[in-house]
């Protein structure tokens, strides 16, 4: 027979076996699991002074689509004056009745620079340091703002939004060799993010330097990226490093003539398109510009002339009247021959009804 006081030490022990498992029990339960590894999300933005000020900005519905349209006769030469009339504006085809602001666009840019650092992107370096001087063309009257993004196999915030270029000259000047990554759908994935925390009232700008190619995304599709640019009002200008020699910006030349109307042909069409050449077919469907670069002074004038389109674009809008969900395809042409080239926004994505 077990004396007592060894019944109650035998006891004790069970209950206090039985007391620490249940607490490891319930520390697993209520401990959340890790979830899988994602892309972090970007860094809140500070508010910037006077953030709050009214400017002058297009005032749109949330049923209208915005279409910046640029219309050029020559290397710097913007055709001013047009009215409604002077444009014709389908949308898979059919014809809208759309709308122009009297004049070029007015508000202050959002601009967030995302810079590759990835792969041989440090043979680069040293016209990106000359960059900062170049971003006050891009801010304009002084409103705008402009934040810096690099990248390698993860994109990551260099310098907050801010409203001087020059804030943005020591980053540029110290830039740092990434990783064997250019994940180039991440990094507008995350930019474009970064630009739709900021003001309704700045027009949102992405100017994307990099390859032409992806390398190494794993948090972005190709098809939901396809679908956030469509769906959203960033204009994404790219600048690539490149032997070719194509000109610039005559490259984008579309009447639209060649696209497909199915929306899951056009859907599958960009998608391809993203994978042979993720900043050109970026810049075709928001409306921007693409331009290789291989010299510094042709990087330089590059940027200004990007830069200055920013504010010389034409606004054209229109309100679809039965938009059926998914990517829509859109074509810009003049009514007139001005002997002049549009540029304009190539695609929509039209989200279903509530």
């Amino acid at each position: 027979m077990i004396p007592a006081f060894w019944k109650y030490v035998h006891s004790f022990a069970i209950a206090a076996r039985t007391g620490f498992l249940s607490a490891l029990l319930l520390a697993v339960i209520c401990h959340p699991i890790a979830p899988a590894q994602q892309l972090p999300p970007p860094e809140p933005p500070q508010a910037l002074p006077g953030s709050a000020e009214p400017v002058e900005t297009l005032r749109v519905t949330t049923n209208e689509v915005l279409v910046p349209t640029l219309v050029e006769r020559g290397p710097g030469e913007v055709v001013y004056g047009l009215k409604p009339s002077d444009f014709e504006l389908t949308d898979n085809g059919v014809p809208q009745k759309l709308r122009v602001e009297e004049e070029m666009d007015t508000a202050p840019a959002a601009l967030v620079v995302a810079i590759e650092q990835g792969r041989s992107a440090a043979l680069q370096f040293d016209k990106l340091a000359k960059l900062g001087p170049l971003l006050s063309i891009f801010l304009g009257n002084g409103k705008g703002e402009v934040a810096l993004v690099g990248f390698d196999s993860t994109p990551q915030l260099l310098h907050d939004f801010t409203r001087s270029g020059d804030d943005l000259d020591d980053p540029l000047k110290h830039l740092q060799p990434g990783d064997g990554g250019a994940a180039i759908l991440d990094t507008v994935g995350y930019a474009v993010q970064l630009l739709e925390s900021q003001p309704l009232q700045y027009r949102r700008v992405l100017l994307l330097i990099s390859e032409e190619r992806d390398h190494g995304s794993k948090h972005t599709q190709p098809e939901k990226l396809v679908e956030r640019i469509g769906a959203s009002n960033v204009l994404v200008l790219s600048l690539t490093y490149s032997a070719s020699r194509a000109e610039f910006l005559h490259d984008l030349k579309d009447s639209g003539d060649q696209r497909i109307l199915s929306m899951v042909g056009t859907l599958f069409m960009a998608v391809q398109a993203l994978k042979k050449n993720v900043a050109r077919e970026l810049a075709v469907m928001s409306g921007g510009e693409y331009a290789p670069f291989t010299r510094d002074k042709a990087f330089e004038e590059r940027v200004t002339e990007v830069a200055q389109h920013v504010h010389n674009r034409y606004l054209l809008s229109f309100n679809p009247e039965q938009p059926a969900p998914g990517l829509h395809t859109l074509r810009v042409r003049l009514t007139q021959d001005y002997g002049a080239q549009v540029v304009a926004r190539a695609n929509y994505w039209a989200n279903p009804e509530p």
